[in-house]
């Protein structure tokens, strides 16, 4: 617990009213979750105005509320803190609260379009394989030491963020690997968390649905580097178009990597195959269990991350060498006619035309390729016919399907891909996706190379506002165990 001042150090007050100093029990910016003693932020989101809760949060307890504009009526004993923007001001006061978590850890932030959670988990798989104790904050797991909880949010909100960083220090840890969503950066979840390290993947299309242009995408992937200290270090890939974009007028030490040109941190792909790669590392040979460019990206994102954290390059490309890829990120079933189904998250046309370009650079002349895609609903529309293009322009068949259509009706999202189609026909609509994943493997011939795209380790699918048991991976090994008995 902490007194009201003692939280607001850091934090621009327009106006207070009640000069009282109570003790603060905890944090919180959803009404229903408020009790005894809290303080509320009001935030004004997307979908509701917490200043429509004031009233409901002081009514569950609260004792302290945090607001962009003054209610009318005002309850007497309860202190009202006006600011510019209560997400900033929540990212203050909650790191403040926990006592400022992250200048205890030695925390690397990971931003990018596609390669994020294979980053981030990466390099949480190789500290902890090197005897460290790190956490992990992604899309697939929050992990504290060895301890799992269940993900939420790429990346959490600021609250939560600095009660977990503090379980980390508490457990032990000393490092922290995050993912950072342009969501997060946008509505300034991570503002007062002190960065060791920043990463920048890559930046392609997604999200629009949430920025309104590409520009405010780019614009909420550059300012998390533009926050950052002087003594942190940051590193861009300079393979992608606005790798130099997101290091401009970034006061860290900037390091560059690249597979095409000279870097600080140079790859090359010298054999690939459907089980592994072998890479040149800075001038180092290593064989590694991934395959593909965007797994060489991202093994180099890791590698120069882990170097710049101070191991030894020889003991990192060992560790290297021993991981596995992330779950669902291009993982492998195979059936026993050797037909090959690979499952993958990419749910953006430049993820799913690197998974597939991969499969190409493996891929025998006697293999048929088929894809099973979807795409969200309730999210990008302009995506969806970019997708189905990619799709057709490389399937000897595609088969379009539901990926999350929530509130959506399936087949509208289906036009929208089928938009992007032109004259070609080498597609199926089915928008159920068990029966579109059994199709294609009952179309499929042995040895081919079935892709399922767009949900990865996700196990459910959300219709409607209902989330419901579906996982890919599961489906595609009922579907082999079919062919199997033939």
């Amino acid at each position: 617990m902490k007194r009201l001042d003692d939280l607001l150090d850091d934090v621009r007050v327009l106006e207070r009213t009640n000069d009282n100093n109570p003790e603060i029990t905890a944090l919180g910016y959803d009404s229903r979750s408020i009790a005894e003693g809290n303080c509320f932020f009001a935030v004004t989101g997307t979908a509701s105005d917490g200043h429509n809760y004031i009233t409901a949060a002081i009514d569950r307890g609260a004792v302290a509320i945090v607001c962009e504009r003054m209610p009318e009526v005002q309850n007497e004993g309860v202190a009202y803190i006006l600011v510019e923007d209560s997400n900033i001001a929540m990212a203050a006061m909650a790191a403040a609260f926990y006592d400022h978590p992250s200048e205890e850890l030695k925390l690397v932030g990971v931003t990018g379009t596609n390669g994020k959670t294979t980053t981030a988990t990466l390099l949480y798989d190789m500290f902890m394989a090197m005897g460290y104790t790190a956490g992990l904050i992604s899309t697939v797991v929050y992990r504290v030491g060895t301890r799992s909880i269940h993900s939420t949010h790429t990346t959490p909100d600021a609250i939560r963020l600095n009660a977990m960083m503090r379980e980390m220090v508490d457990a032990g840890c000393d490092y922290c690997f995050m993912e950072v969503s342009s969501h997060a950066a946008a509505q300034h979840r991570i503002e007062a968390l002190h960065f060791t390290g920043a990463l920048f993947t890559n930046l392609t299309h997604d999200h629009l649905d949430y920025h309104g242009t590409y520009k405010e995408y780019i614009r909420a992937k550059k300012s998390f580097f533009d926050t950052l200290g002087r003594d942190a270090w940051a590193v861009t890939n300079i393979d992608d178009r606005n790798g130099e974009v997101m290091v401009q007028n970034c006061v860290a030490q900037v390091r560059r990597l690249s597979l095409r040109s000279m870097a600080d941190y140079r790859t090359k792909i010298i054999e690939m195959q459907t089980d592994g790669m072998l890479l040149s590392i800075d001038g180092q040979e290593v064989w590694v269990k991934f395959t593909g460019r965007f797994n060489a990206y991202n093994l180099t994102t890791v590698y120069a991350a882990a170097t710049l954290l101070g191991v030894d390059k020889l003991e990192v490309l060992t560790t290297l060498s021993r991981l596995v890829p992330v779950s669902g990120r291009f993982e492998t079933i195979t059936a026993a006619n050797g037909t090959m189904a690979v499952v993958d998250y990419a749910h953006t046309p430049d993820a799913l035309e690197n998974v597939i370009e991969t499969i190409e650079e493996v891929r025998k002349s006697e293999q048929r390729l088929l894809v099973v895609v979807g795409c969200g609903g309730d999210r990008d529309r302009t995506k969806r016919p970019e997708m189905a293009a990619i799709a057709v322009r490389y399937a000897s068949m595609a088969i379009f399907t539901s990926d999350n259509p929530r509130t959506e009706n399936p087949e509208a999202i289906l036009d929208d891909m089928i938009a992007g189609c032109n004259d070609r026909r080498n597609y199926l609509r089915i928008s159920d996706r068990r029966e579109a994943i059994r199709t294609a493997v009952a179309l499929s011939h042995p040895g081919d190379i079935i892709l399922i795209a767009g949900k990865g380790h996700e196990d459910y699918q959300i219709i409607g506002t209902e989330k419901h048991h579906f996982d890919d991976r599961e489906e595609v090994r009922n579907a082999f165990a079919t062919i199997d008995k033939r």
